[in-house]
């Protein structure tokens, strides 16, 4: 337990001492983030190494004093909310805030004292899991954002340098996050859910640009939307069943508080009719979007669609409730994955590739079978690594070129290698692992044939299209080109080491996917569902040979970035490098564009349908638990 409490606390005080220091002790800084993220990457491995084959532990204290000190923390919080919103102008903002306070002050006065959680924390294996992605990659995020942030102020001399209070959100956000993955009592649970919330809202209006404030309050009006339900949630279960902690969630006697956190889980992970307010991160600083899709708030929201997952297998009517909640995911993984074929902006192809990975773990956590139990937590693992890579390596890109369209990453390959490699690994991650490792034959597939072979409808299509933006991508990227004269690039050590972490990450994960199988999560499904997920050998077999590719592609691509161009007919009289006489006469230069299809998958013609029909699937949901 003292190691549980260590990892949720210990960065809340590193956030203090961060924010405490002078702006421009950037050497202080620096070490006290290193030093911070190696000691939560070292325990955080430590718990995994400690608990792996122990079984779902549980703790009990007298949690009463925390239970205040979180509900006055939650005070605090809205206050501040409430007086930005009224501030900006925000009133239904302030409104919403007001609601989920006088929720949780009902709770604490009718309820509290009758109704009290006894076993607080917990750890099991999805718990290892997610404390390994936070610990690990989150920590990744903010050594990059060291040496990100700095230059991100010299590129935007227009905003204010406020990089410690930058950090002080991101260490409190890595608190809030543990907290969320070990919180067994559900007033736990809710608190750091909240400061989630909060967390990201600061976060994404950091410049405090229009654009960027607006953005910001989108993001959390969505969420305190989602924390009003999760907080209807625990007032209907203490009331009804006298329920107060995550594991008494079998065998209620109503599916509503049910539908309500899946609701809840829904809006944090980003699902139709909520992605705008992850699209709307983007104007965020990069390591921003990247812990918010990889290691923070996104997968806040997946876990706890992932451990409601048993519910909807087992409970009476739950199934009922679990598939429109699958159906939800299937609606956004399609919609968004043919969405990203019509962006060009690198961010925004992230971002929509984002939701709809996260609509496909919805999927299978919303069936709940064992086999998509574990196909769920697989792509968790898979796309918090390779996401974060990609999202690092953009914005590195972003700060040479001074662009981040894909467009203007026609051979990146010579002009930054091992950049371009990063990436490279990042997309062969990203449509190999979920889509090649999972999806195309083998559990999440078989899994929905078994269980509900119409959603297999929806996984086939969006798995077409993540296909087809993630391979032209791939294909922009590792063109070669003659590298300008005049460039050099830009990237710092730590930028350096951590991408390069990332990319050594991706690729063992892909490689040791059967020992985390064996190790991580058959042990989990075994105690849940009484019965595992064993990859045949020959499958085990073809998906290394897949994963052989991971090896031997980038040591190839680091080669051709070393390469130079060669002349080349070109379709016309070549007149110079990369230039030719066309048929006309005139002089054009060599440009490869890539389809986008906008008028066809563009954001105007398929948002305004997922949203609707989003709707409509979020309210029969609802209306099925009452």
């Amino acid at each position: 337990m003292n190691i549980l409490l260590l990892l949720i606390m210990f960065p809340f005080v590193v956030a203090f001492v961060l924010l405490g220091l002078p702006t421009r002790q950037y050497a202080v800084r620096k070490y006290i983030v290193v030093a911070s993220a190696l000691i939560l990457s070292g325990v955080s491995i430590y718990l995994a190494a400690q608990y792996i084959s122990g079984g779902p532990q549980y703790f009990s204290f007298d949690a009463k004093g925390a239970d205040m000190a979180i509900l006055f923390a939650e005070m605090v919080f809205a206050g501040i909310i409430i007086r930005l919103s009224l501030k900006h102008k925000q009133y239904l903002t302030a409104l919403l805030m007001l609601i989920g306070v006088a929720l949780m002050l009902g709770y604490e006065i009718g309820l509290a004292e009758t109704v009290h959680a006894r076993e607080i924390l917990f750890v099991d294996n999805l718990s290892l899991i997610m404390a390994l992605i936070i610990g690990v990659i989150g920590c990744i995020i903010a050594l990059f954002a060291l040496g990100y942030m700095k230059d991100y102020h010299e590129h935007h001399p227009e905003v204010k340098d406020r990089t410690g209070f930058f950090f002080f959100i991101i260490f409190a956000f890595l608190g809030a996050m543990y907290g969320v993955v070990f919180a067994n009592s559900l007033i736990w649970l809710f608190g750091f859910w909240e400061i989630t919330t909060l967390c990201s809202f600061f976060l994404i209006g950091y410049s405090q640009k229009d654009d960027a404030t607006k953005n910001a309050f989108n993001a959390l009006k969505m969420n305190l939307l989602g924390g009003i339900g999760f907080a209807g949630a625990i007032i209907f279960l203490a009331y009804n069943d006298q329920v107060t902690q995550l594991n008494q969630l079998n065998g209620l006697s109503s599916l509503l508080p049910i539908g309500l956190l899946a609701f809840a889980g829904l809006t944090k992970a980003a699902q139709m009719p909520f992605s705008s307010w992850l699209l709307g991160a983007m104007v965020a600083p990069t390591p921003v979007s990247a812990l918010l899709h990889s290691s923070a708030m996104v997968k806040a929201g997946v876990y706890m669609i992932i451990r409601l997952s048993p519910v909807f297998a087992f409970e009476n009517g739950g199934a009922a409730v679990g598939v429109l909640v699958a159906l939800v995911g299937a609606v956004t993984f399609v919609m968004t994955s043919f969405m990203a074929i019509a962006q060009s902006d690198a961010k925004r192809v992230l971002a929509y590739s984002t939701i709809a990975n996260l609509g496909l773990i919805v999927v299978c956590a919303g069936v709940g079978t064992y086999q998509l139990y574990w196909a769920a937590i697989m792509l968790v693992i898979f796309h918090a690594i390779a996401k974060s890579l990609l999202f690092l390596s953009v914005g590195s890109v972003e700060h040479n070129l001074g662009e981040r369209s894909i467009e203007h990453m026609d051979g990146l390959i010579s002009i930054m290698p091992k950049v371009a490699v990063g990436m490279a690994i990042g997309i062969l991650g990203m449509f190999l692992a979920p889509f090649g490792m999972l999806i195309s034959k083998w559990a999440a597939l078989e899994g929905l044939v078994n269980a509900n072979a119409a959603l297999t409808i929806f996984v086939a299509f969006g798995g077409a299209a993540t296909l087809f933006f993630w391979g032209k991508w791939l294909g922009k990227i590792t063109m070669v080109k003659s590298a300008p004269t005049d460039f050099k690039a830009k990237v710092s050590r730590l930028e350096g080491i951590s991408l390069g972490s990332l990319a050594v990450m991706t690729v063992l994960v892909c490689l040791t996917f059967p020992l985390i199988s064996r190790y991580f999560l058959e042990p989990l499904i075994a105690d849940i569902y009484n019965q595992t997920y064993l990859l045949g050998q020959s499958n085990v077999a073809i998906l290394l040979l897949m994963m052989g590719l991971m090896l031997i592609l980038p040591l190839t691509l680091l080669r051709s970035g070393k390469r130079s161009y060669r002349e080349q007919y070109l379709a016309g009289a070549n007149t110079a490098k990369e230039q030719f006489h066309g048929s006309l006469g005139t002089t054009h230069s060599l440009t490869m564009r890539s389809f986008y299809l906008s008028n066809i998958f563009g954001e105007a013609k398929l948002f305004g349908i997922s949203v609707v029909i989003s709707i409509i699937l979020i309210v029969i949901m609802i209306g099925v638990g009452l």
